[in-house]
C-alpha cells in the first residue's frame, strides 16, 4: 500500500478520535514509514490499522466514510492524475496505468484490478483483485471513492446505477445507502459498480493537459522504481495473503508462481534478511490478529482463513506469537 494512503487514513481515525500512536503500534508501522508519501506499506500491516482503527473509533463504516470526506488527490499523485485527465473515461485509463502506485493487488498476471466488463443488464466497472472477501474494507473504500469523488465534482450527473459486492450484508449496510443512493446486493458473484456509459465520455472538472503531462512523467518514474526496487518480501506477502486459506501454502508453489526457482527465491529472501517460512509466520500473526480484533471471525474461521490444517495448530502458533490463546485475546478486545 502507498505511504500515502495509509497515512492519510491514519489521519482520518485520529480526527474520528483514535489515538495515532496506538494504532501505528497495533500495526506494526514506525512514523518514519509513513514520512515519504510515494514510499510503501505492507498491505499486512495496513489491513490491521485499518481494522485497529474501526475497533478504536467503534465506527465499522470508517472505510466508507474515509473515501466520502477525504480528497484522493490530496495524498496520491494518482489522484492529480485522475483528476487533470480530459475525460472520465481517460481518468480511468490512468487510474488502471498507475494502480500499483496505490496498492499492489492486481487480479494477477498483467490483468489491471478495475476493468470494464459489458453484458445484457449493461457496463459494469469491476474490482477483479483475489480473494476480496479477506479485506472487503478495500472493496468498500475504492466503490466510495469512485462515488464520492465524482459526486463531489459533478452533483447528481448520473454514474453508478448499481452496486454488486461479494462480501455478505455486513452490520453497517445503511451507509451503503447514504452513499451510493443506488440498489446494493451483498453476496453478489462479483465486486462490480453498473455505470452510465456516457459517464466515460463526461469532461473532468479540471482538466489540464501541462499539468497532466507533468504527473504523467513523475508517475513514470515512480513507477520505474517501484518496479526496480519492489521487494521479493512483499510479492510474496501479496501472494500468500491470496493463497493461505487455500491451506497448504509451499516455497515450491510460490515460486512457481513468482516467475523463478526456489533457489532464486530462497537466495532472494535471504538477500533481505528474510526465510519463506519467516515471511509466511510473520504474516500469518498479523493477519491472525487482525482478524480476530475485528471480532466478525471466530478462531476456527481465522484458522482456516490462514491455511491452518486445524483450530489446535493455529491455537498453539497464537499462543508462541502473543503469549495469549486466540479467544483470550477476542476477549480483551471486546
Amino acid at each position: 500500500m502507498s505511504a500515502g494512503y495509509a497515512r492519510a487514513f491514519l489521519d482520518f481515525a485520529v480526527s474520528r478520535g483514535c489515538d495515532r500512536d496506538a494504532l501505528l503500534r497495533a500495526a506494526g508501522i514506525a512514523p518514519r514509514q509513513l514520512e515519504d508519501q510515494d514510499g510503501r506499506v505492507p498491505m499486512a500491516r495496513y489491513v490491521t490499522l485499518v481494522r485497529a482503527a474501526k475497533a478504536a473509533s467503534a465506527d465499522p463504516a470508517l472505510p466508507l466514510a474515509f473515501s466520502a470526506e477525504t480528497n484522493f488527490e490530496a495524498f496520491s499523485i494518482v489522484g492529480l492524475i485522475c483528476l487533470a485527465a480530459p475525460t472520465m473515461g481517460e481518468a480511468l485509463a490512468e487510474l488502471s496505468r498507475y494502480r500499483r502506485l496505490i496498492a499492489e493487488v492486481d487480479a494477477g498476471g498483467d490483468e489491471a484490478r478495475f476493468q470494464l466488463v459489458p453484458d445484457a443488464d449493461g457496463l459494469w466497472l469491476e474490482d477483479r483483485r483475489p480473494d476480496p472477501n479477506a479485506f472487503p474494507e478495500l472493496t468498500e473504500a475504492a466503490f466510495a471513492r469512485f462515488a464520492c469523488e465524482f459526486a463531489r465534482r459533478n452533483g447528481d450527473t448520473p454514474f453508478i446505477l448499481e452496486v454488486q459486492v461479494t462480501h455478505p450484508r455486513p452490520d453497517h449496510a445503511r451507509a451503503y445507502d447514504a452513499i451510493f443512493k443506488v440498489p446494493v446486493t451483498f453476496g453478489a458473484a462479483r465486486n462490480a459498480l453498473r455505470i452510465d456509459p456516457a459517464w466515460l465520455s463526461l469532461p473532468t472538472a479540471n482538466p489540464n493537459r501541462y499539468v497532466f503531462g507533468v504527473f504523467n512523467e513523475r508517475a513514470e518514474r515512480l513507477l520505474a522504481e517501484l518496479e526496480a526496487q519492489g521487494s521479493v518480501r512483499s510479492r510474496l506477502e501479496s501472494l500468500l495473503i491470496t493463497q493461505m486459506h487455500r491451506g497448504a501454502v509451499s516455497m515450491a508453489a510460490s515460486a512457481k508462481a513468482l516467475g523463478m526457482s526456489q533457489a532464486t527465491l530462497r537466495r532472494r529472501l535471504s538477500a533481505e534478511d528474510a526465510s519463506f517460512e519467516a515471511v509466511l509466520d510473520a504474516l500469518r500473526r498479523d493477519m491472525a490478529q487482525a482478524y480476530l480484533s475485528d471480532g466478525r471471525l471466530s478462531v476456527n474461521e481465522t484458522a482456516y482463513l490462514l491455511g491452518f490444517s486445524d483450530p489446535s495448530a493455529f491455537s498453539r502458533a497464537f499462543k508462541r506469537w502473543t503469549g495469549k490463546a486466540p479467544r483470550t485475546w477476542t476477549r480483551s478486545r471486546a
